[in-house]
């Protein structure tokens, strides 16, 4: 088995860079996985890259396997398909997905992995974690049969949403977004598209992911009266202004935080953790998600790759990291 192993590390804000880490021998009840590939999570990991998480914010922004502190040195991510090559006999040789970082070998708690099903690639399977997200966000929306509801930021938790939506009865549900070029991603998914100006009002639900105040506002704007805005953005050391005059209060209008760190109130007491991502990885059994996998890169590559991520330089949904036997 391998000593060591490569993880990629922020060094510091806007700087990352391979480091080789120990592994160690996994206990009875540990796991050692060869990771197969990543995800970059485009939104929250190039906020981290940028060192924009707010100091009030750094304890609850850890991810799972984290190690160091924001904003740098830290070992960031949650997006990793990897091939258990020691464990337990029921895990021997299965391909699961972890909340762990971009590192080519890791021991972990057995419990910490998931399987992924045998009609999901590994390859897809790195959507896990967003499309979770997508799922806790649902739960706590809770949309009805025949609903309109606009989806407003075609980013990977966006799309995701929507794609989930898709599968709805009698729902009509369209995907709003400033980038044109998303339309052909909306297309992927079967569901409607529109910019910004043109997105169909009267909604009863709307789900926010654009990051941006604009698109919050507009999101108010298409509400029906009683309608909700679900917002899954989230901004780190950014101020947002909100118009809460006007027609807010007369029409009765409701803006709902959702954060996939809890369970939805609305299946707290009925469903665990590994439910929810057990879930989020049967969804994915759909080939239509493969539309919000944009790009890949090789491991190696990454602390290249990660500068022209945050920057919009190269434009992504999920960029897929993809390692090698001979990583690590």
């Amino acid at each position: 088995m391998p000593r060591v192993a490569c993880a990629f590390w922020l060094s510091v804000s806007g700087q990352g860079e391979i480091r080789t880490v120990p592994v160690p021998e996994p206990r009875d009840d540990e796991v050692l996985v060869r990771t197969v590939c990543s995800g970059v999570s485009r939104g929250t990991e190039t906020l981290v890259f940028r060192g924009g998480v707010p100091e009030s914010q750094h304890t609850v922004m850890r991810a799972p396997f984290q190690e160091g502190d924001f904003p740098a040195p830290v070992k960031y991510g949650y997006l990793n398909v990897g091939v258990v090559e020691q464990g337990p006999s029921a895990l021997l040789g299965r391909t699961v997905f972890c909340l762990y970082p971009h590192q080519t070998h890791y021991v972990v708690p057995a419990s910490a992995v998931t399987p992924v099903p045998d009609s999901v690639p590994a390859s897809r399977a790195v959507l896990a974690g967003t499309v979770e997200t997508a799922v806790n966000a649902l739960w706590d929306a809770a949309p009805l049969v025949g609903d309109r509801i606009a989806v407003v930021g075609a980013g990977m938790v966006g799309c995701s949403v929507a794609a989930v939506l898709a599968r709805f009865p009698g729902v009509r549900v369209q995907l709003v977004d400033a980038d044109p070029a998303r339309a052909a991603t909306a297309k992927a998914l079967g569901v409607d598209f529109a910019l910004p100006q043109d997105a169909l009002g009267d909604c009863d639900l709307v789900v926010h992911a654009s990051a941006s105040e604009q698109g919050l506002a507009r999101s108010l704007e298409l509400l029906a009266p009683e309608g909700a805005v679900i917002e899954l953005s989230w901004y780190g050391d950014r101020q947002v202004s909100l118009p809460l005059g006007e027609a807010f209060h007369s029409r009765r209008l409701v803006v709902r935080s959702s954060q996939v760190g809890a369970l939805s109130p609305a299946r707290r007491a009925r469903r665990t953790f590994a439910d929810r991502l057990a879930l989020a990885l049967d969804l994915l059994a759909d080939p239509a998600f493969d539309a919000l996998i944009t790009g890949e890169s090789a491991f190696e590559d990454l602390p290249r790759v990660m500068p022209r991520l945050a920057s919009g330089d190269l434009p992504a949904l999920c960029h897929r990291i993809r390692y090698t036997p001979a990583d690590g």
